[in-house]
């Protein structure tokens, strides 16, 4: 489905970068912090394919005022199954037009104690967090190489810096991701194309419903932080479209922290 993207107030500020011609490929667009990042990148003129498991993707950009020449595809993926996958994007390539930008953002987060995991709840996280955007990369990335220009942005998390128990498939999977990130960079360099990724602090979206006390873990989060606010993923989209955008062409290999000032390295 196709949601005119046109920005509602609130939304990142589009002004300074142009993304017009541009086709961005989001995961797990329909949520958290994916939906400030399609509006964002809408905005600024990008056709943002949002690939999501959601039936109702859609309606997490319905009335958000569409201005503009963006806009906003909505395709149902389940990206555990990576056995459909690469049909799946050569369907939506062939559909859309090649990608330009990739964002793999989609992940999964279950949480308790290391001996209650099984293995195979461990090999579900990587599936969705690392493999199916592994995946991602090895169906779009040759259009990037023979376009000679592309971008590919890794949605890490500042936990893998430690500091944070009964997480650890997700750690491990955000830690593989800033891998890649840097081997990524190191091999697509030759062929224009940046990777980067960025590590999201403790923002409110649905993953703090893990949290038995939504108001001490707010307390626990300002605590650490340099900025005594709680973030918003517009401060995600905005660092997002800067690094595609062509103000951060010779910036390549790095993962960003975007947490008020939790993680300093």
């Amino acid at each position: 489905m196709t949601v005119d993207a046109k920005v509602s107030a609130g939304t990142v500020s589009a002004a300074a970068m142009d993304f017009t011609g541009k086709t961005v490929l989001l995961t797990g667009g329909a949520g958290g912090l994916g939906v400030d990042t399609a509006l964002g990148f809408a905005a600024a003129g990008a056709k943002v394919i949002v690939v999501d498991i959601r039936e109702d993707a859609d309606a997490a950009f319905s009335g958000r005022v569409p201005e503009g020449d963006g806009s906003i595809i909505c395709e149902r993926v389940d990206l555990a199954d990576l056995a459909a996958l690469p049909e799946q994007l050569e369907r939506i390539v062939a559909e859309q037009g090649g990608v330009d930008i990739l964002i793999n953002n989609a992940a999964i987060y279950p949480a308790k104690p290391f001996e209650d995991f099984t293995l195979d709840e461990f090999r579900a996280v990587q599936a969705v967090n690392v493999d199916a955007h592994v995946q991602c990369a090895m169906s779009l990335m040759p259009g990037m190489r023979a376009r000679g220009w592309g971008r590919i942005l890794n949605i890490a998390s500042i936990t893998v810096y430690g500091g944070w128990d009964r997480l650890f498939p997700y750690v491990a999977s955000k830690g593989a991701l800033v891998g890649l990130t840097r081997a990524w960079a190191r091999e697509f360099g030759q062929y224009g194309v940046t990777v980067n990724a960025v590590a999201p602090g403790a923002f409110p979206t649905d993953a703090e419903k893990i949290h038995p006390d939504p108001e001490g873990y707010t307390r626990f989060v300002l605590d650490h932080q340099a900025l005594k606010r709680r973030g918003d993923p517009r401060d995600i989209a905005g660092t997002l479209m800067f690094l595609a955008s062509d103000h951060a062409s010779f910036i390549t290999g790095q993962t960003i922290n975007v947490d008020g000032g939790w993680v300093m390295k």
